[in-house]
């Protein structure tokens, strides 16, 4: 029998769901606060902050909730993944990170380009290649809420080339070829910014 995999929006997961996909290692640890929060690196903050605002960003448990900050997956009913995905003014992060922007005259504060910034994928489920359909799923919330285009800022994996699911968290590029993105810059070696516009 196949397994049915959902994908909702955030606000419509309950808050002890994102805790399940996010555990506590990992993601657990970052709650997706990478790009968000002031300081040096998220670590400034405590975890209890940051869990805090991941629950007021995601808004998880207000279906009628105007914004959140990302999808659920369900695999059968038991949660499953996370995605990032919101206009990219939301990460202000994102504006001081040199791989957006090298080689590049974008409008940082264009609010149609929204930004597909981070994967979790819970421990038991990975390897199943959940984060392709989490990506495609991205793309059409996105398309739903306005977007005019959307980025990603995914790893290069060499062939044969082993590297830890963390540094993985933003995403691979296959992943993001397959959900239609195209290469617009590759600004370092293992790094790469990809976009997909909407007509």
């Amino acid at each position: 029998m196949s397994e049915e995999l959902v994908v909702v929006s955030a606000n419509q997961a309950a808050p002890e769901d994102v805790d399940a996909i996010f555990g506590t290692t990992d993601a657990g640890h970052c709650r997706c606060q990478r790009f968000k929060v002031a300081g040096w690196i998220w670590r400034d903050t405590t975890e209890d902050e940051r869990i805090a605002r991941l629950y007021q960003q995601t808004a998880c448990g207000d279906p009628g909730a105007p914004a959140t900050s990302g999808l659920v997956a369900y695999l059968d009913g038991e949660p499953v993944g996370w995605v990032a995905v919101e206009p990219r003014t939301a990460y202000p992060k994102l504006r001081g990170t040199r791989v957006p922007w090298l080689g590049r005259a974008e409008d940082k504060d264009d609010p149609g380009v929204w930004a597909v910034t981070c994967f979790v994928v819970r421990k038991g489920f990975r390897g199943r290649g959940l984060t392709y359909p989490l990506a495609r799923a991205a793309v059409e919330h996105a398309r739903r809420g306005g977007a005019r285009a959307v980025e990603a800022y995914p790893m290069v994996v060499p062939p044969g080339k082993h590297i830890t699911w963390g540094e993985t968290h933003v995403g691979v590029r296959q992943v993001f070829e397959e959900a239609g993105f195209t290469e617009v810059t590759h600004p370092f070696p293992r790094r790469v910014v990809m976009r997909l516009d909407f007509p």
